[in-house]
């Protein structure tokens, strides 16, 4: 799951226009919730044509309408999304955020509505544990949480940044590099769209929790969400849609 760098993501924060957020007040008085997602990261969130779909719009939309609220989704490139909060220009981002201690330091966090972790893609079994990783070049979407753990691997050679995942994967594809760490649910569904296009599954680097994120300190409106969400996973609304994306219940355990 995604994750700028720490510190790249703080200075980034620290240096935007800050806004006044909309506190749940205003937005239930507004009638509707302003969401934002990438749209660029199967089966998370992407465009089916010109529909924004996936696993976190659909759990956005049922939280949001347990909130009563109806919903309009902006769609930008994952760097940009949390900067766009601090900037008060949606109410909540929903884009597979890894939860992290330097980001909590930025935005408030709801409760985590999947758990993954950075799986290893490669196109021959002897690259298949994180050992394996030395002397290798991996590749890896930028601005994500695997470019830091995958630097962690002893005798990693090179770790390549792409813009997007599916670019990351292209380059295994042609072979310009000889990994690929990429989140565990975007690896089970890559592998089996493309079965024989000679992609191995490894063994994962990292678990981490994944949540929506609000401005910092709005704790009112994340409470509301918190709340929402528990009520979709009691009622199982979450746990559908999880089998609808992944056949098994991504929820943290």
């Amino acid at each position: 799951m995604k994750v700028l760098k720490a510190f790249a993501l703080v200075a980034a924060l620290c240096g935007a226009v800050t806004a006044q957020a909309r506190s749940l007040e205003d937005i239930q008085k507004s009638g509707t919730i302003i969401l934002a997602s990438e749209g660029q990261y199967a089966p998370f969130n992407f465009f089916k044509g010109k529909q924004l779909t996936g696993y976190e719009i659909d759990v956005a939309e049922v939280v949001a309408k347990k909130m009563g609220l109806k919903f309009e989704w902006k769609t930008v490139g994952f760097d940009a999304l949390l900067t766009g909060l601090a900037q008060d220009r949606w109410d909540l981002v929903i884009a597979s955020h890894a939860i992290t201690e330097e980001r909590a330091k930025a935005v408030t966090f709801t409760l985590p509505h999947y758990c993954s972790g950075g799986q290893i893609v490669s196109m021959t079994p002897s690259i298949a544990k994180a050992g394996d990783l030395a002397s290798k070049t991996v590749a890896v979407q930028t601005g994500t949480t695997y470019l830091e753990h995958v630097k962690k691997v002893p005798g990693v050679k090179d770790v390549k940044n792409f813009p997007t995942d599916e670019a990351a994967r292209n380059a295994l594809a042609s072979k310009r590099v000889d990994a690929w760490v990429t989140d565990r649910f975007v690896a089970k569904e890559m592998l089996a769209k493309n079965a024989k296009a000679g992609f191995k599954p490894g063994d994962m680097l990292f678990i981490e929790q994944v949540a929506s994120a609000v401005s910092k300190g709005n704790q009112g409106l994340a409470d509301a969400w918190n709340k929402a969400l528990k009520a979709a996973i009691a009622d199982g609304s979450i746990a559908a849609i999880s089998q609808k994306y992944f056949q098994e219940d991504v929820t943290c355990k």
